[in-house]
């Protein structure tokens, strides 16, 4: 329960900001919920719900809802970011005038900053200053913000440099329906949290084609070889993405109907440009921009990702869906599991 009169405030009025807003105030502390628009403010507090994002969700009266950022942050002991990743910088860059030095913050947002190919932890140390960084955390894995706000368990994991720090945030989100873990491996938790989306969007894009079980398994499969390939080389923990940040949310990405870049995945193995699947969906679709960042990354380190490829060209370069199949079914003869890899093992 907040004490003293601090609340929880979350920046960020989407569906999954709407939702961590519900889930937080679910024990009667006093939330504050931050949107940038004021007609979609002014709607919320009329009706209660956030019709946009999050329909049929009831909102209590100790959400406060407003477009004062200042308001929002005054005596705030927790803060939650929850904005896309391409405005995550100019958010913070706002909200840190308003933050206490030692207050806890969270990042729900999946994604790479675009230009800079920056995890958003990166991101924040870049604005925050390093001393600030040991008061941040990740919040990530499969919770997709239409179940969580009906109470269906679910399972996330929490990451930050500080342990301290990863278990203030647990202890911040932990409930009955929604258990949460640790994980000091920030770098790996964000990039599964990130990439996952990028597979999705090729798993939608499987649906729209011919609807596939086999090629769906078998892309979500070797989609996972490739970000833990990619993620190792930038020294996360190969680990990491056999849990839930990695496996659990590329699972539910891919598969589920809430799944956003899925469903414009779909609308582009029917035939649709992307402009016409994103015009479809109607929200953020975090994985167009990370593949290209993944692509730019993936060069960077030397690291093969070819179903990265594959997507980068069909986003971009207007390559057939079919015709990507096509190249990453005739890549030459490989192992599944590398020698090298193989060598680590102790049987």
């Amino acid at each position: 329960m907040t004490t003293n009169g601090e609340q929880i405030t979350v920046l960020g009025a989407g569906s999954w900001g709407t939702a961590l807003a519900h889930h937080l105030a679910g024990d009667g502390d006093t939330v504050y919920l931050w949107a940038r628009r004021l007609e979609q403010v002014e709607e919320i507090k009329i009706y209660r719900e956030n019709k946009r994002y999050l329909p049929g969700v009831y909102l209590p009266a100790n959400i406060h809802v407003t477009t004062d950022l200042e308001q929002a942050l005054a005596g705030a002991r927790a803060v939650v970011f929850s904005v896309p990743s391409h405005t995550f910088r100019t958010v913070v860059r706002e909200a840190l005038p308003f933050i206490r030095t030692e207050t806890l913050i969270v990042n729900s947002a999946k994604g790479i900053e675009e230009d800079s190919t920056l995890r958003l932890s990166e991101v924040f140390t870049a604005e925050a200053g390093l001393p600030r960084t040991k008061h941040y955390a990740v919040l990530s894995g499969p919770s997709h913000a239409e179940e969580v706000a009906q109470k269906m368990p679910t399972a996330v994991v929490v990451a930050s440099t500080s342990s301290h720090t990863a278990i203030l945030a647990q202890d911040l989100f932990m409930r009955d329906n929604f258990r949460v873990y640790t994980n000091p491996d920030i770098i790996g938790v964000e990039l599964g949290g990130a990439l996952k989306n990028v597979i999705a969007l090729g798993a939608g894009i499987v649906d729209g084609l011919n609807g596939s079980d086999n090629s769906k398994a078998a892309l979500m499969t070797r989609g996972l070889a490739e970000i833990t390939r990619l993620g190792m080389a930038m020294q996360a923990n190969p680990l990491t993405f056999a849990g839930l940040t990695g496996l659990g949310d590329l699972i539910v990405t891919c598969i589920s109907r809430h799944s956003r870049n899925r469903r414009a995945g779909i609308a582009i193995g029917r035939g649709k440009t992307l402009q016409q699947a994103l015009g479809e969906v109607n929200m953020v679709v975090e994985g167009v921009r990370t593949t290209l960042a993944a692509h730019t990354l993936a060069a960077t380190w030397g690291i093969e990702m070819p179903i990265t490829e594959q997507m980068y060209q069909v986003l971009f370069h207007n390559l057939s869906p079919q015709v990507a199949v096509n190249n990453l079914m005739a890549r030459i003869k490989t192992r599944e599991v590398e020698e090298v890899a193989l060598a680590q093992i102790k049987w």
